[in-house]
């Protein structure tokens, strides 16, 4: 069948299953496989990814031929690569977001304020942290099973000692201390005095939030109340509560503003191109072509929910945030970016990051605590309307969710 007039480019692999009498025959039977898939040159070298076609059953000894030798490694993956692009005709569904890198927060007064009962909160987790360990003492090598050994025994190393140690306000007191540090070095151009000045004012202020935060957003999950100062849960909570805080607007404080891109500081969906093998799926209400998706159902569910909510006329457009550059900094252990599932922009002009998420990480909630941190700054900057931020753990309930949230707005 592969012989003249096949001009097929996403042929991967050849069966020969007929008789081959001529190297003509078999030049034309392996050229149906060389045709490219992709013309986008490497961006590292400027030069066309290599692509391959596993061939069987054709007689190579008629012509010559290139292939790989014993033991050499298998080439790349080489799948057929589905195009995602922005679509011309779509340009009324275009969506805009800014490029954020940080936050701009002038405390002037050293005023603050944060909403404790809004802070995700932190459930202690003994089966992930575990209280207490056996260890011995090891010399030289043994041979059989660990019972079979004799010589140390074994000592129980628990956490005893450093709860009797430490006083949980001592705790306290660190955390408030590397928060108001977090605060007060985010004020450019300040002299050593007035940052020690600030710091004697924001401290008060900011133990009241952690010590309201422990009392109520803290599960100790029946564990020691000075396990928060282990580091596993230390840390998140300073990044929790230090995204948290915001200028006090009513004491005169300045908003909390976006810290933008020097060079892009607001980009769109026009900008989206790129070649994928992952499981795509069409769209409509998208000015993007496809849904790329990282799962076999969960984007694909949310993608339709989407349409529905479109044909519905309750959804403007949506995206999926691939390949948009649309990232949320935040600090899990140094700084990192979060990237919201979809961006949606319903017909009353309200723009959503929509998070559909399967399981929580051990991040989630600081990427959650660092998105409502952004939709603040965006909201408060106003030059690309209002946003919000919503997360989903089921995609079949995303319908509900921003129904819900548009009755509220």
């Amino acid at each position: 069948m592969l012989s003249e007039g096949w001009d097929a480019n996403n042929v991967t692999h050849i069966l020969g299953l007929r008789a081959f009498g001529s190297q003509l025959l078999c030049e034309q039977v392996v050229g149906r496989g060389l045709r490219r898939m992709d013309y986008t040159p490497d961006p590292t070298t400027g030069l066309l990814t290599p692509e391959y076609v596993d061939i069987f059953g054709v007689p190579f000894s008629l012509i010559p031929f290139k292939g790989r030798q014993p033991g050499e490694k298998a080439p790349l993956e080489d799948r057929p690569k589905n195009e995602v692009k922005a679509l011309p005709e779509r340009e009324h569904l275009r969506i805009s977001f800014p490029v954020v890198e940080g936050y701009v927060a002038d405390l002037r007064r050293n005023r603050i304020r944060c909403d404790v009962q809004q802070v995700q909160p932190i459930t202690l987790d003994p089966s992930t942290t575990p209280v207490a360990a056996f260890v011995r003492p090891q010399v030289g090598y043994h041979i059989g099973d660990v019972v079979s050994q004799v010589g140390f025994g074994f000592t129980e190393m628990n956490r005893d000692e450093y709860h009797a140690s430490i006083h949980p306000q001592e705790i306290r007191f660190i955390i408030a201390r590397e928060i108001v540090r977090a605060l007060s070095e985010s004020t450019d151009g300040r002299k050593e005095s007035l940052k020690r000045e600030s710091r004697a004012v924001l401290f008060p202020q900011v133990l009241r939030v952690v010590e309201e935060y422990v009392a109520t957003r803290v599960d100790l999950n029946g564990q020691h109340p000075t396990e928060i100062g282990l580091e596993v849960y230390f840390r998140p909570m300073v990044s929790l509560l230090t995204a948290a805080i915001f200028p006090d607007e009513k004491s005169g404080e300045t908003r909390i503003l976006p810290r933008l891109n020097r060079y892009k500081p607001i980009l769109s969906t026009d900008s989206v191109y790129f070649k994928t093998v992952k499981p795509v799926q069409a769209t409509q209400a998208s000015p993007v072509s496809h849904v790329a998706a990282d799962t076999t159902s969960w984007e694909q569910a949310a993608a339709f929910q989407l349409e529905q909510l479109a044909l519905a006329g309750l959804v403007h457009s949506y995206v999926r945030n691939d390949h948009l550059e649309l990232t949320i900094p935040y600090d899990y252990e140094g700084a990192h970016a979060y990237e919201p599932d979809f961006v949606v922009k319903m017909q009353n002009g309200l723009n959503v990051l929509l998070e559909v998420k399967g399981f929580d990480r051990p991040d989630t909630v600081l990427k959650n605590q660092a998105a409502y941190r952004w939709v603040a700054a965006v909201n408060h900057w106003g030059a690309l309307g209002t946003w919000d931020f919503v997360i989903v753990h089921d995609p079949q309930s995303v319908a509900a969710r921003l129904r819900i949230l548009l009755q509220k707005t």
